[in-house]
Formats: structure tokens, C-alpha cells, sequence
């Protein structure tokens, strides 16, 4: 598989005063195209920081991060907007939809910055909504919406720019345990079918459990990444159903013919 985010020996540096404190501590890893990525860690351990390293919203003070064969420290401001603007896109934990533009507007906006057309921004943001199951609602403002609904709206947009990456920041911070397994089962079925990759940050083990691979940050470093092996023992449950399926079929036409043959 082809590397998509690679960081190298990275540190973040933060002066407080007289003191020094290291946001990050020295991070290598690796993520690979159409992996889903979770980055966990409680509040303060660097988890947040990271996620706006790769996404290029700050500057390392050390470390290199190179996101699809590109050097984002390399890059100037102008640089990492355009870098930006053509590669990622983002959900947030708040949503971040403007209040006076329904469903489809909010969706197509990012596509406004691009220069298309009204009719070709509403046409994308209009198979959007149709991929997360919002095309009835979208007329509806935010307002008019629940949570779970707004955050799909979330997703439909950092979708409609066709991103390589897509950047999640606590997805669902804001909605309850229902929604926030419908919405991550959503995310996880969406950013697979189109093939993306997602890297998420989150407080929470049980949200992580969605991805395919797991970062565990404390203190600024990396301390262990597992691959997750729920989904593996689901994937292979799934396997021995359908072949068991598959054996009773069998077994179902041998018995038949047996039949068959005692018949005659």
C-alpha cells in the first residue's frame, strides 16, 4: 500500500511563560491511502495538536510531515491553503454550518472557493446528501435539523471536494451515544466506499474501535498503535456465516438428492 501521511521526528514546542512545554515529543508514523485512523488520547496529550500538524493549520518546530509526497512544513501560508483547499477535508465536532443555508448550499460551499459554477457546486453537494441519506432534507437549515443530521451534513461536505484525506476532529463530541455510533458507522462505510482516507482524533476507546488502526499519544509521543482486531474477528464471524450458509446449502441438496435417488 502506498504511504499517504508520513511524519517524521516531529515536536511541537509551546513557551508558557518561563517554561517550555512539548505539545509533541518526538512522533514517527506512518498512514497508508484509504486507511481509517484513529488518534486517542485524553485532553492534553498532544492528540489535537497533531491532528492540526497534518492538516497543516500549524507549523512544527521540528520534524518533518509529508502528506502525499509533499512537504507540508516546506509550505508557505499560501502553499497550505491551496494545499488545503485541493486535498482535505475536514468534520468538525461542533459542525461548523452556517445557520442562514440549507443542507445543500452548506454542502456546496467549499466548492465556491474552487470557482465552479452554482450549478455544478449544487449538483456535487446534491449527490452528496444522496450518499449520507440526507437528499429529503436538503432544503432543511441546520436549525430545522438534529444533531445527527447536521453532522452528516458535516460529512457531505468534507466529501464534496473528492479530498485524498479527510481530518476528523471529536465527530461527535456533541451528540449523544446513539447518534454517535450511527454517525461513525456512517463515516466508516462512506470513507471506505469512496476511498478515502480518515484520520480522527478522540478521547474516546470505544469511537476508535470504528477504525482500522488505533494511536494511542500520551505526553506528546506515540506509546503503541494497534491494528484493530475486533473489526478482523467481526470480518472473519462474517466469513464462517457465510460459509456455514454456504455448508447447509450443500448438505440441503445432497439430503434431496438422497431423496431423489430413494424415490426411484
Amino acid at each position: 500500500m502506498k504511504k499517504i501521511i508520513e511524519v517524521k521526528n516531529l515536536y511541537k514546542l509551546y513557551r508558557v511563560g518561563d517554561s517550555i512545554v512539548r505539545a509533541l515529543n518526538g512522533v514517527d508514523f506512518a498512514i497508508y491511502e484509504g486507511e481509517f485512523c484513529a488518534i486517542v488520547g485524553t485532553s492534553g496529550s498532544g492528540k489535537s495538536t497533531l491532528l492540526n500538524m497534518l492538516a497543516g493549520l500549524e507549523k512544527p518546530t521540528k520534524g518533518e510531515v509529508i502528506i502525499d509526497g509533499v512537504h507540508m512544513e516546506a509550505l508557505n501560508e499560501e502553499g497550505l491553503v491551496r494545499f488545503r483547499r485541493e486535498n482535505v477535508g475536514f468534520i468538525f465536532q461542533s459542525f461548523h454550518l452556517l445557520g442562514t443555508m440549507n443542507a445543500l448550499e452548506n454542502v456546496a460551499l467549499p466548492l465556491s472557493f474552487r470557482g465552479e459554477s452554482r450549478a455544478s457546486r449544487l449538483k456535487k453537494a446534491d449527490q452528496m446528501l444522496d450518499l449520507v441519506k440526507l437528499k429529503k432534507h436538503k432544503k432543511h437549515l441546520p436549525s430545522q435539523m438534529s444533531g445527527g443530521q447536521q453532522q452528516r451534513v458535516g460529512v457531505a461536505r468534507a466529501l464534496v471536494v473528492d479530498p485524498k484525506i479527510i481530518f476528523a476532529d471529536e465527530p461527535t463530541g456533541n451528540l449523544d451515544s446513539h447518534t454517535s455510533e450511527e454517525v461513525m458507522e456512517l463515516m466508516r462505510q462512506v470513507v471506505k466506499k469512496q476511498g478515502k482516507t480518515l484520520v480522527m482524533v478522540t478521547h474516546d476507546d470505544h469511537l476508535a474501535a470504528y477504525a482500522d488502526r488505533i494511536f494511542h499519544i500520551i505526553d506528546g509521543k506515540i506509546v503503541k498503535v494497534e491494528v484493530n482486531a475486533a473489526k478482523e474477528v467481526k470480518k472473519e464471524s462474517g466469513t464462517k456465516k457465510e460459509q456455514s450458509k454456504e455448508t447447509k446449502k450443500e448438505q440441503s441438496k445432497e439430503i434431496k438428492k438422497d431423496r431423489e435417488g430413494e424415490e426411484e
